[in-house]
């Protein structure tokens, strides 16, 4: 049996305390809630905007949210780099394809696994974007 301790993620307790006053401070300083699902749309209108910019100029979505880097698109790059520093300090970090929780549930098949992701993706941004954010 291996003697090494298990490297430890951070407590989920302060974990949600933290982002539960993120929360609290975006809404008090900026008057408005953290999301993402925008940031998304508006980096796929950056991507789109590469080959075909005179399209995204006329697309209605676009009109009245402009593809721009703000606030809210620093923050999905900083939730990024934050946790890839949270997972490189606490040695928790670790590149795999397949979870060892999928693996010992579902098999080693990544295909499965990345299939399951997109989908699982795909479902969550749909109902961010149908409930507006």
């Amino acid at each position: 049996m291996n003697n090494q301790e298990e490297p430890k993620g951070w407590n989920p307790y302060l974990a949600g305390a933290l982002a539960g006053l993120l929360i609290i401070f975006s809404v008090w300083f900026t008057g408005k809630y953290v999301g993402a699902s925008t940031t998304f749309v508006r980096g796929a209108g950056f991507i789109e905007k590469v080959f075909a910019s005179e399209r995204v100029s006329k697309m209605e979505y676009f009109v009245k949210e402009l593809p721009k880097i703000d606030w809210q698109w620093m923050f999905v790059v900083g939730i990024l780099l934050g946790s890839l520093i949270s997972a490189t300090t606490s040695k928790s970090f670790r590149s795999q394809a397949v979870p060892a929780m999928w693996e010992g549930r579902f098999g080693p098949n990544k295909t499965k696994r990345a299939t399951t992701a997109f989908v699982g993706g795909v479902i969550a941004m749909f109902g961010a974007r149908l409930a507006d954010g």
